[in-house]
């Protein structure tokens, strides 16, 4: 397990002076332990056509629904976002490596 600085990224979606769809990220920076992806995550998100890289648990009052995460200068889409009953105060973030096509 390590410890290490990331940026869970919301996303908003508003219109330019022309009326195109504009997407604006907001980064908001926390610390995050990083564990390691379990046989049964992988293994089912195979099954959906995911390919879950890596998981961060974080606070979960930090956590308000972002949808991309930055770890070491490469962005992730989050998969799964997954409250462990035993360890209330903490949510574990499936996440996959964004590709040039999504």
């Amino acid at each position: 397990m390590q410890n290490l600085k990331i940026k869970l990224i919301s996303i908003t979606v508003t219109d330019d002076d022309i009326g195109n769809q504009v997407e604006e990220e907001t980064a908001t920076e926390v610390w995050a332990e990083e564990t390691g992806i379990r046989q049964s995550e992988f293994y089912a998100a195979a099954v959906a056509g995911l390919k879950p890289e890596r998981t961060f648990v974080i606070w979960a009052n930090e956590y308000s629904g972002q949808t991309k995460i930055e770890a070491d200068g490469v962005k992730y889409k989050l998969i799964r976002a997954y409250n462990n009953p035993s360890k209330s105060e903490m949510i574990e973030l499936v996440c996959e490596k964004v590709t040039a096509d999504g």
